[in-house]
């Protein structure tokens, strides 16, 4: 059968993400990958949790098998609660939370609460492409504003408010930026709240990699300078406990929650309760931060491997940021080179990164930077691969 003709409007205009593409290569044994975003295996609390499974199987078995709320279990909730308040000085009484299966869930949640077909989002530019996925499935207006090293640019960001009366949510990840790696300063945090506050549009805060800090000092969440509702802060437990769990959270302004929780039910009714409450005695019985910080500890190394090996090897045309945390390094090139077709030189010789133009609003405009991943390779292999592309640069613009 011939399925062209059926395929909605709001999915004909969005492709694959390229980053899944690139896995089905990358998972090769013989492929050096810097091409995903995934955790490092070895940070798993695996014994730990074999343990919390066989505990709630034996004392808690219909809880852990039967259908939940949609809002999420109420004892992660009270743990996710405490933590926010007492680690990122988040205000919960004048807040709401679902529990959502992934911060994707969350993005698409909230864009289906707050979009309409033309209805425009500002995004970082570059950005995750996951979202902006999500965006274009809902038929929205994407508006890329560019970033640097103190995150959005917010005169631009202004320009774009003003310009277009469309706009009703900006989206960002404003630390340790995927793909960038950057973090968004305190000033342009400030700024950010204040703009959504004068054009009365949302902030979508994602934090993935927040807690994933390994060098330098921590900024405040919008979030938490949010004091009239104009934020919606998603966490997630993907890059600090396990992402085969898929849990996150929502944080937003009771306000809103009607409609999350209708359109959570609308979804899926609720999120996984046994990984829920394998998370929930996790966070009561066990120490997260103390395995939050073996996290740091291997991507710090890692990171400081991958750019001394870059600093090497990399010609001097060639730039790149140096993030504090998270799990991403951005390479931009000489202006005019095309990191698609780059990237595919760089899979014949085993070694695969993505390339820019997956990250931006037009994701057919050719681009000169990629993304490079340092949480999952060994010594070796980071070693190896940044040789590799190296000299595949250097062939280009030495």
């Amino acid at each position: 059968m011939n399925y062209e003709s059926m395929i909605s409007e709001k999915m004909k205009g969005v492709k694959a993400s390229a980053i899944r593409e690139i896995f089905k290569v990358a998972g090769k044994p013989d492929i050096i990958s810097f091409a995903g975003g995934l955790p490092a295996p070895e940070s798993f609390p695996v014994e730990a949790i074999k343990k919390i499974c066989e505990d709630i199987l034996t004392q808690e078995p219909v809880t852990a098998l039967q259908y939940g709320i949609s809002e999420g279990y109420a004892p992660l909730m009270e743990e996710i609660k405490k933590r926010l308040e007492e680690k990122f000085n988040i205000d919960m009484t004048a807040n709401e939370m679902v529990i959502v299966s992934g911060s994707q869930q969350g993005a698409d949640l909230l864009t289906k609460v707050l979009i309409n077909e033309g209805d425009g989002v500002v995004c970082e530019e570059p950005s995750f492409i996951g979202c902006l996925n999500t965006f274009r499935t809902y038929k929205a207006e994407l508006y890329g504003v560019p970033t640097n090293e103190n995150g959005m640019d917010t005169d631009i960001l202004e320009e774009t408010l003003k310009k277009h009366k469309n706009i009703k949510m900006i989206y960002t990840i404003p630390t340790f930026q995927n793909p960038s790696g950057n973090t968004a300063s305190l000033e342009t945090r400030k700024k950010m709240l204040a703009l959504a506050q004068k054009y009365n549009v949302i902030i979508m805060e994602d934090n993935p990699y927040g807690e994933l800090r390994f060098t330098g000092e921590d900024v405040p969440t919008i979030k938490s300078l949010d004091k009239t509702g104009h934020v919606v802060y998603i966490g997630s437990f993907s890059k600090v406990f396990s992402p085969g769990l898929r849990l996150a959270y929502m944080v937003f302004d009771k306000g809103l929650a009607e409609k999350i929780v209708v359109g959570k039910q609308a979804t899926d009714v609720h999120t996984n309760v046994f990984s829920q409450m394998i998370a929930a005695r996790y966070l009561k019985e066990y120490d997260i931060d103390e395995s939050i910080a073996k996290s740091r500890d291997i991507y710090k190394h890692r990171c400081e491997l991958m750019l001394s090996c870059m600093d090497k090897c990399f010609p001097k045309s060639v730039t790149y940021t140096r993030p504090e945390g998270g799990i991403f390094i951005w390479v931009t090139l000489p202006e005019g080179t095309d990191t698609l077709s780059l990237m595919k030189e760089a899979v014949e010789k085993k070694v695969a990164f993505v390339p820019g133009n997956t990250f931006m609003t037009d994701i057919d405009k050719p681009c000169n930077s990629f993304r490079l991943n340092y949480s999952t390779m060994p010594d070796e292999k980071i070693i190896k691969g940044i040789e590799i592309l190296g000299e595949l640069l250097k062939s280009k613009f030495d």
